[in-house]
């Protein structure tokens, strides 16, 4: 998608309200729509719903163990990681909660469960992930601003794409909507490395010295359960699947929320409605999709109201839906499969083209004036 603006020489749009008026009116209803969120109580916190995640995500992780020491130096093992790296995908979506202040009110536990979750049980490091994570929200699919359209493996923006290279990486970026879930067997890899960088690089950061601990305790625990238990060919192989299969399973479940929407331009000023739904799209399929997807499923209300608790967005999407009609603001909503289909025709048209095909309503009405 073309995102810098550019003006019609001659062309002189009819006399109007001003931006900042346009941007007035939208805040104050934005505010209505906060309002009847707060007033049926989908801000209120689920200290049911979480405490029960939390012990029971201890108590499966207890289980697990268990099941993996009795099963022993089997090549069954193997089906034993996938379970294993779904368990701590799982536990990552609640951690992901956590740092959104959704469990409690206090953000100094919030901050403690998110440190014990993402360092002590997953293995990322939860300052690196925060850091990057806020950026993100703050502006979704905003070039220069946004990490998660900043990647390296793969051109998400067509000033990526169009960048000079050799053959073979032009020939892999002409067709890396084909390849892009294969590479993300090698995500969990880059999750673990990219956290262990961050702590232990030069600079101030918080909480340096539980992180490291957290980290050092995880990796060391998990190495030595599957080389006491395994055979080093069992184990190496135990290892390679858990984080092949956990990579695959968190980039299946962040993927489809944002690739294929409206890049914005840098120099394209938006509103808070605007600039978190236009560039969303939630997931449709009920019950298992949102177990599946962790609650992810309902980005648009999750970017809107980040700190609404995970069994709250579901209630707060109708609403959310009908202000956005109302407000004409297009609210994208498909199938997972229909979202994948879009992120791979969308870095295939990126990749082989240098384009994207996917013109933000915003940016070509703001053109024509």
């Amino acid at each position: 998608m073309t995102t810098l603006l550019t003006s019609t020489a001659g062309n002189h749009p009819p006399p109007g309200p001003s931006a900042s008026a346009l941007h007035d009116r939208a805040a104050s209803s934005f505010t209505a729509l906060t309002r009847t969120i707060h007033e049926m109580g989908l801000m209120r916190r689920r200290y049911g719903y979480y405490w029960a995640k939390l012990i029971g995500a201890v108590l499966i992780l207890i289980a697990w163990v268990v099941a993996f020491i009795l099963i022993g130096d089997s090549w069954w093992q193997l089906a034993n990681a996938a379970v294993f790296a779904v368990v701590m995908t799982q536990i990552a979506f609640l951690g992901h909660d956590a740092a959104h202040r959704q469990m409690f009110k206090s953000g100094r536990w919030n901050d403690w469960v998110s440190l014990i979750i993402a360092n002590l049980l997953v293995g990322i490091s939860y300052g690196w992930w925060q850091s990057k994570h806020n950026r993100h929200h703050a502006n979704p699919n905003k070039e220069g601003s946004d990490p998660d359209i900043a990647l390296t493996a793969l051109a998400l923006t067509p000033a990526r794409a169009t960048k000079p290279r050799g053959r073979l990486m032009s020939w892999l970026f002409a067709h890396q909507g084909w390849y892009f879930f294969p590479i993300l067997l090698l995500e969990g890899l880059s999750l673990h490395h990219e956290g262990i960088r961050r702590v232990i690089r030069p600079g101030k950061i918080g909480r340096r010295w539980v992180e490291i601990s957290f980290l050092t305790f995880r990796f060391a625990g998990l190495a030595a359960l599957v080389f006491l238990v395994l055979s080093p060919e069992k184990a190496v192989a135990f290892l390679a699947v858990e984080l092949a299969i956990f990579g695959l399973y968190m980039g299946s479940s962040f993927a489809p929320n944002h690739i294929g929407m409206p890049l914005v331009s840098p120099k394209l000023k938006l509103d808070f409605l605007r600039r978190q739904v236009l560039m969303s799209r939630n997931i449709s399929g009920g019950p298992l999709v949102s177990i599946f997807m962790g609650g992810l499923n309902y980005q648009i209300e999750h970017h809107l109201f980040p700190s609404m608790a995970r069994p709250h967005l579901r209630k707060a999407q109708p609403f959310v839906s009908a202000y956005c009609a109302a407000q004409g603001v297009p609210y994208t909503r498909t199938s997972l499969w229909q979202a994948y289909r879009s992120v791979i025709g969308y870095l295939n048209s990126v990749g082989l083209r240098g384009k994207d095909p996917f013109l933000c309503p915003l940016v070509a009405q703001r053109r024509a004036l």
